[in-house]
This record gives C-alpha cells, sequence and structure tokens, in this order.
C-alpha cells in the first residue's frame, strides 16, 4: 500500500505540471500547497456551501463582480453596470476577453468565449428545482423566475428584480453566482463536481477524491496585474486532505504545505500565547496574519413546533433558551480555550467587522448565570429539576469548546449529553431539521448584513432556504421585506439591527462568539493578502524557491 501510495503521488504531480509553464530563471514549477482538512464533495458552483468548495471555486470560477480586502465590490466579467432609478433593472455590461477553461466539449478541443447567455443559463440553473442547489436561496423573493435574467446580446445581460433588493451587487460576489458553460454541465450533470470548467484563474486538472487534487494555471486568464502582466503568476495548486489538525499542522511545519487556516486545541498552546501572540519557538519561522473574519459561531436550536421532533423538547420554551444564553461565560471561553481569537458573541448574529456592526445597537447576552437561574425556574425547572436531558450534536473538531459549554449548563442545572458526528453527517443533519440543538457557524456568502438575516427570513425554511431553526416572526418578515426596498445603507443597517434585536429576544440562536481569522503561511510566499471573508485569493500570489 505504501508504494501504491508513493507511486500515485509521483504520477500525480507528473500529470499535475503536464503542460505548466514557468518564468522562473531556474524553471523551477511554481506550485502552491494547501490542506482541504474537512474534505471537498463537489467542485460545482451551486454547491458552493462550506470554506473549502469557496477555496477552489474562487480559484475556477468568475462572476459578474468580485470583492476586494475591504469588502468593496469590484468588476469581474461584468466591466460596467447601470442600476434603474426604481431599483428594479440591473443592466451589466460584459468584456469580450473572457474565456471559458479547454474542454473536448468546446470546438477544437478550444474554451470559447463567455457571453451573457451564459449567466442567464447559471442563474436559472441555480434557481431550477431540479438542480437543487444550496444556493437557491440566493434569489429566493428577488426574482419572478427564469424569465428574470436576460440576454440583450453577448455583452449586455439584464437581471430583473420584483422588488428592490440594495444589496444585490454584494450578493451576486458570492461563489454560487459564478458563470458555467451550459454545454459542459449538461453534458456531465452531476459529475459535473468532478469536472468543473469555469473562467477563473487556475483550471482543474486532477482530483483523487480524500487523498490529493491538482489545479493549474489558466494561460489564457483574462486579468492582468498593474504591469500588463497576465494572473495568475503560480503554476499550480496542489490540496491534500490531511483531515487531522495537528498531523496537517505538522506538514506545514516542515514546509509541506504553504499556507495553514486557523488554530487547533491539540496545538494552539505551542504556537500562541494566551494573548493571541505567536510564541517565542515560532516567531521568524513562518508569517501569521489574524482580522475580524465574518463568520459567527452559534449553537442553533430548532423552534419549528410544528415539527415533531420539536414538539416535546425543552428548548421549545423561551426562558430555557435564554437560560442557556446567559449561563455561558463566553470571554472565559476566548481566553481559554482559543487563546483570545475572536470576539465574545454579546450582541447580535451578525459578526463583528461587517458594515454596519454596532454592539450597542443590537441587546445581545452576557454571562449572568443568576438570571440563567432564575429563568430556568420560571420555566418550571428550579435547579434543573424535572428537565429532560437534553442532546447537542457538534464534531470532533468543536469538542474542546461544547464540553466546556456542557459544564456551563451543568453548573446551572441544564444537564445535556453531547453527540459527536461527522462534519458531513450533522450539517446533513441540520439541513433536514434532525437534530434540535447543533453547533454551527455561518461564514458570509457576500459582505452584506443581510446574508446573516436571511437565516431566519420565514419564506427561507428548510427546504427553501437557509432557516436551519425554523424561526418564523411576522415582525422580522416585514423588517426584512422592508430592507429591500430601503436604498440609503445607514437606514438599512438600523432595521437590520431591529430585525437582529428580535432575533436575540427569541433566542433560535446562542452567539457563541465572531470569529476572528488566523492564517499562516510560509516566509517565501507574497501577495497573500487576507480579507474578512476568508476567500483565499490565490491569483496574485508569488512562490520564491528556497536555496537547498
Amino acid at each position: 500500500m505504501e508504494i501504491r501510495a508513493a507511486y500515485l503521488y509521483y504520477i500525480i504531480i507528473l500529470i499535475m505540471l503536464q503542460g505548466c509553464s514557468s518564468t522562473d530563471h531556474n524553471n523551477k514549477k511554481s506550485i502552491f500547497n494547501l490542506n482541504l482538512e474537512y474534505g471537498l464533495t463537489s467542485l460545482d458552483p451551486a454547491f458552493a456551501r462550506n470554506q473549502n468548495a469557496l477555496w477552489l471555486d474562487n480559484q475556477l470560477y468568475n462572476g459578474l463582480v468580485q470583492i476586494n480586502d475591504r469588502l468593496e465590490v469590484l468588476p469581474a466579467i461584468a466591466k460596467s453596470w447601470v442600476i434603474s432609478p426604481d431599483g428594479l433593472k440591473y443592466i451589466f455590461y460584459l468584456r469580450n476577453n473572457v474565456y471559458f477553461h479547454d474542454d473536448a466539449l468546446f470546438a477544437n478541443g478550444k474554451g470559447r468565449k463567455c457571453v451573457a447567455a451564459d449567466f442567464v443559463y447559471s442563474f436559472g440553473r441555480l434557481i431550477d428545482p431540479k438542480v437543487a442547489s444550496s444556493g437557491s436561496w440566493i434569489f429566493s423573493d428577488k426574482v419572478t423566475g427564469k424569465e428574470s435574467f436576460i440576454a440583450v446580446n453577448d455583452t449586455t445581460l439584464i437581471v430583473q428584480l420584483k422588488q428592490p433588493f440594495s444589496p444585490l451587487l454584494s450578493l451576486l460576489t458570492a461563489q454560487y453566482c459564478s458563470v458555467v458553460p451550459h454545454e459542459v454541465v449538461e453534458r456531465y450533470g452531476k459529475d459535473f463536481r468532478i469536472h468543473p470548467v469555469g473562467t477563473g484563474p487556475f483550471k482543474f486538472k486532477y482530483w483523487k477524491e480524500r487523498e490529493v487534487l491538482a489545479l493549474v494555471k489558466n494561460e489564457n486568464y483574462w486579468e492582468t496585474d498593474s504591469d500588463g502582466n497576465r494572473l495568475p503568476y503560480l503554476d499550480a495548486i496542489k490540496a491534500t486532505f490531511i483531515s487531522d489538525k495537528q498531523s496537517a499542522f505538522m506538514s506545514f511545519i516542515k514546509g509541506d504545505i504553504d499556507f495553514f487556516n486557523g488554530i487547533d486545541g491539540s496545538y494552539r498552546d505551542d504556537v500562541l500565547t494566551k494573548s493571541g501572540k505567536l510564541t517565542k519557538k515560532y516567531q521568524g519561522k513562518f508569517v501569521m496574519s489574524a482580522r475580524p473574519y465574518l463568520n459567527t459561531e452559534y449553537l442553533g436550536v430548532l423552534v419549528d413546533t410544528s415539527l415533531t421532533i420539536t414538539k416535546n423538547s425543552p428548548l421549545r420554551l423561551l426562558k430555557i433558551r435564554q437560560a442557556i444564553n446567559y449561563a455561558i461565560d463566553r470571554r472565559k471561553m476566548i481566553k481559554y480555550l482559543r487563546n483570545g481569537i475572536g470576539t465574545p458573541g454579546h450582541a447580535g448574529f451578525i459578526p463583528e467587522g461587517m458594515p454596519g456592526f454596532d454592539s450597542m445597537a443590537v441587546a445581545g447576552y452576557s454571562y449572568n448565570p443568576e438570571k440563567a437561574r432564575r429563568l430556568l425556574a420560571e420555566a418550571g425547572f428550579a435547579n434543573g429539576r424535572n428537565l429532560p436531558r437534553i442532546t447537542l450534536n457538534t464534531t470532533t473538531t468543536y469538542r474542546d469548546l461544547i464540553e466546556y459549554i456542557q459544564g456551563q449548563l451543568q453548573a446551572i442545572g441544564i444537564n445535556t449529553r453531547v453527540e459527536i458526528n461527522q462534519i458531513a453527517s450533522l450539517r446533513e443533519l441540520v439541513a433536514k431539521n434532525g437534530v434540535n440543538f447543533f453547533r454551527a457557524q455561518w461564514i458570509a456568502d457576500y459582505p452584506d448584513g443581510e446574508n446573516y438575516l436571511s437565516v431566519f427570513y420565514t419564506k427561507n425554511k428548510i427546504p427553501f432556504g437557509p432557516n436551519y431553526t425554523g424561526f418564523s416572526n411576522r415582525q422580522f418578515d416585514a423588517l426584512f421585506e422592508q430592507t429591500y426596498r430601503e436604498t440609503n445603507d445607514s437606514l438599512r443597517y438600523k432595521l437590520y439591527q431591529k430585525m437582529d434585536s428580535i432575533v436575540m429576544a427569541q433566542s433560535p440562536v446562542i452567539v457563541l462568539y465572531y470569529d476572528r481569522l488566523v492564517n499562516f503561511h510560509q516566509t517565501n510566499i507574497t501577495g497573500l493578502n487576507t480579507n474578512p471573508q476568508n476567500l483565499l485569493v490565490l491569483k496574485w500570489v508569488k512562490k520564491a524557491h528556497l536555496r537547498p
């Protein structure tokens, strides 16, 4: 088995580098190595529902627009656009020099030009019930159907909304909104997930699932740098799938991986001080970058009492959910379990770093065990007496954090059982309303607070959208729909804050913390900027070859 694995690895490297060019004077290939610890199920942007998929899709595809590190919307395939005075019509003018990656299904195997009709197809596919895209909610309640996407000619696209939606441009930066070629998608069907063709800076080469994946430079990519040099600079990207975080980190320390994302409890104290700084042991060995991350870590509670699973759950009671919110010392959790990485979730669901975030404007929860005990008693379970044991579902990665929460809840009289699930299994259970209490996270699909609040909109209940808690509130829904018509950002942010306060008062979620992005990269890597969405933009990256 070891000989076979080594041989496979050798063959993969040859395949990956085949056809790669290099401007390096030593003619060495510039390969960026990363690890995808959580695995990967699809390279189809219609299913870009987790970070690993977002990372890879961001290399393979483009959309109409893109986001920069300051969360500003910039042109991409659309070089410009016009919005009608009533906010209902968006007219996009496309570049004439963008081509899909080469594929045998195109004439002479050469990638054809990307045109407006391709966006009509891609957006229509996103909302097609037969495709069952996890991103179908992107256009829900915004368009009447596929007829809302119109190709006037090859370079002019119209998106017709049924009501104004101010964050549309931000929404269109989501990887779900990437353009794909109809002939390739229709030929491969569901297998497009393993045969991706886009217009991005890198093109697909090889994927041995759960082992290794290779992307190579798109020699015909349309973007250039300020000196007119065609992007990307790298020749290839190689991804491994080491699931054990500590083993992956050791590979990074040895230099086998160029980029490492996040901190795990198995090695956190070795790398970071309690104040979140790099320990002396590793100073100068690699580069650490940290900044606010548009990711809210939370516990979700299924509150839809029309579901059988919820009818007898003690979590259906508001005071129980509020008691849980008050029972957790988030500051202590961040300091000792995350070495200062993150901000305690004392405000709403919208995270720190998001435009419009204001911790003083949203009434969240802070640590107050006495109030938690009082609420528990008011719910009829003084000191937890006669309160059924509650099951809290999580994954191995977050076990230490959840066991800490288990102890905090036990201290006020709430007895919990922690159930450990595989990541994919828990995600599937949550997506089918199969668990009452679960750990989850919401990473921004696009940089607008509406993205976070859509998680609680009644019309986004499963199976139509990401309302995994089954939350429903008429006042919230009315305010949510009012934001569509509000073009003034400041006023729209105030509406967001009102909605977030409603969610906090009803407690379908227990916000734990607003994440902080911590990434590491080798010292010979340049051009790897960080952004609050942790998108992993590799088209600007250069890798210097170290002397032996």
